[in-house]
């Protein structure tokens, strides 16, 4: 029978491998937002499963009309039915190698969880993060970002120092884009970032877990451009990370907008 299908197929004509004339590259073409099963491995030595989202693109020259869009999904499935960290990596050489690509691309984003314990009543909960792979294969050699989105708290110096009571903080959203040769453990960038907010986010906190928060907060207010040169001070002296982009959302308590910064460095 698969034979059968093997010389069907094969007398069929391919539209996609035909030339192309209007002389047009494609820097990236392929599909997008597939979801496929994942398992990350945490600091404490934990298997996470989880449902990742992939991007996975690759550049056309300008004399092919398309790329085989089903080949894509086969990379995928080739795999075990969970895909790892490790065999994220993998996938960008066997996908450009597949498609007859020069330079291919692919993201794998996904939900990371950490068990986070509130600073007074020790009660556990878990608090999620979103985290994306990006890799890029160009000139025979794959490149590794790692990207982490960190909600966090942040408090407005202006707001405490002109305030009689109190002052206006916010959730913010912190994203680290990071590139790196050597391992990193996600949770090293989200303690990163945590730990330069006003104050860390958690799932739980019982009543004298939110008068310590709400405390902590006050006492280091932060604006979005603190955010993200304290960030960036800490990536700098880290030497695995060889390129960074830090940017800070915070969604205002008393505006209808969002106060934003980003520094970006490359070594």
């Amino acid at each position: 029978m698969t034979d059968v299908v093997e010389r069907k197929t094969s007398s069929l004509p391919d539209v996609q491998n035909s030339q192309d004339t209007r002389a047009i590259a494609i820097n990236k073409v392929g599909i997008k937002d597939i979801r496929h099963p994942v398992q990350v491995k945490d600091r404490t030595g934990k298997i996470q499963h989880t449902i990742a989202n992939f991007n996975m693109y690759v550049a056309l020259p300008h004399e092919f009309k398309g790329t085989h869009m089903s080949r894509f999904v086969e990379i995928l499935n080739n795999h075990d039915w969970e895909i790892t960290v490790d065999s994220f990596k993998t996938m960008l050489t066997e996908m450009t190698t597949l498609l007859d690509a020069e330079i291919g691309h692919i993201e794998m984003s996904f939900h990371f969880f950490i068990n986070k314990t509130a600073p007074a009543s020790g009660v556990k909960s878990l608090l999620d993060y979103q985290v994306t792979f990006i890799g890029e294969r160009r000139d025979n050699k794959n490149t590794i970002n790692i990207k982490v989105v960190v909600p966090v708290t942040s408090l407005c110096p202006c707001s405490k120092k002109i305030s009689d009571r109190g002052a206006h903080n916010q959730r913010s959203h912190v994203t680290v884009n990071i590139e790196t040769e050597a391992f990193i453990w996600v949770e090293e960038i989200i303690d990163m970032v945590e730990a330069q907010a006003s104050c860390e986010l958690y799932g739980l906190l019982k009543r004298p877990d939110e008068k310590i928060v709400t405390e902590r907060a006050y006492d280091n207010p932060k604006f979005v451009e603190d955010m993200v040169r304290d960030i960036a001070h800490q990536l700098n002296i880290d030497e695995r990370i060889l390129a960074y982009t830090v940017e800070s959302e915070n969604f205002e308590s008393i505006h209808n907008h969002s106060a934003y910064a980003l520094i970006e460095k490359t070594r």
